[in-house]
């Protein structure tokens, strides 16, 4: 769905770990359209007009430390220790998030430490302490027509409705 000229996020889960591409697709796509907690499910009549991107991961790298990474090329895993509590915390941005928003390097992983879950101040000391796994995507992205058109030309019928109602 698109906001004055810029899609709407209507469901966004993944994985970082190893997927059969085809079943972690349609697992991961059915999950996000039906099950991400933050928005409500996707009906029917929404579907010509959505579009789907993918991200397909690649190139982990561990970084020698929390800035040894590239904006817009290089998504992020950070984990650490919280020092309050000691657990041990862990979050992900893909490769576009930090350019997107315009974050320096510093913002991006305060804001991760943040989406970790970490709610104290944040010391360069406890920034040292983080383990970065850096990564590349490829980004792949249909709209509901094409899509259409793809299962048209290639079954010979129309999608039938993947989700009920």
């Amino acid at each position: 769905m698109v906001n004055g000229g810029e899609p709407c996020l209507r469901g966004c889960i993944g994985t970082l770990e190893a997927q059969c591409l085809i079943n972690g697709f349609r697992d991961y796509a059915l999950t996000s359209a039906l099950k991400d907690r933050r928005f409500p499910p996707i009906q029917p009549k929404e579907l010509p007009s959505l579009e789907c991107t993918v991200s397909v991961l690649t190139d982990y790298e561990t970084a020698n430390n929390y800035l040894d990474w590239e904006i817009g090329k290089h998504g992020l895993i950070i984990e650490f220790i919280d020092p309050n509590n000691n657990i041990r915390r862990s979050a992900t941005y893909l490769p576009e998030v930090a350019a997107h928003e315009g974050w320096t390097k510093v913002e991006a992983i305060d804001s991760l430490m943040r989406k970790a879950g970490y709610s104290g101040h944040i010391f360069e000391s406890l920034r040292n302490s983080i383990q970065l796994t850096r990564y590349q995507s490829t980004i792949f992205t249909m709209t509901y027509s094409d899509y259409a058109l793809y299962v048209e030309a290639t079954r010979g019928a129309a999608p039938a409705s993947i989700i009920g109602g």
